[in-house]
C-alpha cells in the first residue's frame, strides 16, 4: 500500500509537467526556435532562399541604407504615439463613466468591447469603406448637400498613417477600457467616501487619487497596446496595404514584403530582429518592474 500511495504522489506531481509539456514543446519550437533561425538568416546573405553563410552585420547596414524602412519606422512613431494616447485616454474615460453605475452598464461595456472580437482585417476592411471618398463619410456628407466636405485622408499621402490611428484606436480602445475598469473595481469605496467627506469634488478625486493608484493598469495598457502598435500588419495591410505609395509602410509591413515581394530574406529578417528589439525594449523593463514589487512586497 506504502508503495501504491508514492507512486499516485510522483504521478500526481509529475502530471501537470506532462500536461504541460506538448503546449511549452510546440511554444519553443515555433516561437524560440524560429527567432533564433531568423537572427541566424539576418547574418547571411539570403535572398530567396535560405543561404548559410556569414556576412556580419551587411544586412542591417542594408535596411538602415533603405528610405523605405526609415518611412516605416518614422510611421511606426507616429502611429505608436497616437494610437497610445488615444486608446489609453479614451479607454481610461470610458471606464471612469461605466464606474458610474449606470443603467445598461453590460450592454455598454459589450458594445465598447466588441470591436476587440473583430479581426483586424475585419477592422480594416471596414474602416476602408468608411473613409473611401466616393463610397462612406465623404459621399454621405456629400449627398446631404454639404458639397464642399473633404475626408480623403485615405487617397492623401500625408494624412493616410492618421487613417490606421483611427481604426486602430476604435478597435482597441474597449480592450483598454476593461482593464482600466477592472482596476476601478478593485479601489477601496472608503478612500472616495473619505475624500468627500473631506469636501474633494468627483473629478478631484479621480484626478488626485484614483488614477494615480491605476498605475499597474496603465502599465498592462501601454505594453499590452505598444505590442499590437509594433506588431501591426494586417490592419495597414487591409486598410491602405501600405500606400498611398509607402505613405503608411510600418516595419511589419516592410518586413513582408522584403521577404516575400522582393527577394530580400536577409534585409527582411534583420528588420523582424529589430521589430523584436522593439519589443523587448518594452516588455523587459515591464517584467523587471513587475518582479521587483513582487520581491519587494
Amino acid at each position: 500500500m506504502s508503495a501504491y500511495k508514492r507512486m499516485s504522489s510522483r504521478l500526481a506531481s509529475w502530471l501537470p509537467r506532462l500536461v504541460v509539456a506538448p503546449s511549452l514543446l510546440i511554444v519553443v519550437i515555433t516561437v524560440y526556435l524560429f527567432i533564433l533561425w531568423t537572427g541566424l538568416i539576418s547574418v547571411t546573405s539570403s535572398k530567396f532562399v535560405p543561404i548559410y553563410d556569414f556576412v556580419g552585420l551587411e544586412q542591417y547596414v542594408r535596411l538602415w541604407a533603405t528610405p523605405r524602412w526609415h518611412t516605416a519606422v518614422a510611421n511606426l512613431f507616429i502611429f505608436s504615439a497616437l494610437f497610445l494616447a488615444l486608446s489609453t485616454a479614451l479607454g481610461l474615460l470610458l471606464a471612469i463613466l461605466l464606474d458610474q453605475n449606470i443603467r445598461a452598464e453590460g450592454a455598454l461595456r459589450a458594445i465598447y468591447l466588441y470591436p476587440m472580437a473583430l479581426s483586424f482585417i475585419v477592422t480594416g476592411t471596414a474602416w476602408k469603406w468608411i473613409l473611401n471618398p466616393g463610397l462612406g463619410i465623404q459621399k454621405v456628407v456629400n449627398d446631404l448637400g454639404w458639397e464642399t466636405f473633404r475626408f480623403d485622408w485615405i487617397t492623401d499621402p500625408q494624412m493616410a498613417i492618421y487613417t490606421v490611428v483611427i481604426a486602430g484606436v476604435w478597435q482597441s480602445s474597449g480592450f483598454a477600457m476593461a482593464i482600466f475598469l477592472a482596476g476601478l473595481r478593485g479601489v477601496d469605496n472608503s478612500v472616495i467616501k473619505a475624500a468627500q467627506i473631506e469636501g474633494a469634488s468627483l473629478p478631484l478625486i479621480y484626478r488626485q487619487i484614483i488614477i494615480p493608484m491605476l498605475r499597474p493598469a496603465m502599465l498592462s495598457v501601454i505594453v499590452l497596446l505598444s505590442y499590437i502598435a509594433i506588431k501591426s500588419f494586417d490592419l495597414v495591410l487591409a486598410l491602405t496595404n501600405a500606400g498611398p505609395g509607402a505613405a503608411t509602410e510600418l516595419p511589419s509591413t516592410f518586413m513582408f514584403a522584403a521577404t516575400f515581394r522582393r527577394n530580400q530574406m536577409g534585409v527582411g529578417a534583420a528588420s523582424a530582429v529589430m521589430m523584436l528589439m522593439t519589443v523587448a525594449a518594452i516588455i523587459v523593463p515591464y517584467l523587471y518592474s513587475e518582479l521587483r514589487e513582487r520581491n519587494n512586497g
